[in-house]
């Protein structure tokens, strides 16, 4: 950590694009301003954490959102889950020509 020290209306230069200056001193609390490109995020150190942890917070809602569907895919896939939707039975006997042939038979005298 580079630590420097500043007085009242001094600024600090990082980079070509970044410049910190001290706009004012009120006891214990400095005042200091930022000036950086608009693609340069800038946060108080507490609020940075509180984003963090809302960023794990979301990608591990997210990674068990999508956990969730991959088992509900495999388990459709599978034919098992909530969504199983059953084919019907088919019997592809046609059971309608015994029944035709056993009563042209007995119209005709045939056992």
């Amino acid at each position: 950590m580079l630590i420097l020290t500043r007085k009242l209306g001094e600024s600090i230069n990082i980079g070509d694009n970044i410049k910190i200056s001290v706009l004012g001193i009120h006891g214990r609390q400095v005042r200091i301003g930022i000036d950086a490109p608009l693609n340069i995020v800038v946060h108080r150190e507490e609020i940075y954490v509180k984003i963090q942890e809302e960023n794990r917070h979301a990608s591990k809602s997210i990674a068990d959102d999508i956990k969730g569907m991959v088992e509900i895919l495999k388990g459709k896939i599978k034919g098992k889950g909530k969504g199983k939707v059953e084919s019907p039975k088919i019997n592809y006997k046609d059971k309608t020509k015994k029944s035709r042939k056993a009563s042209d038979n007995n119209k005709s005298g045939n056992p």
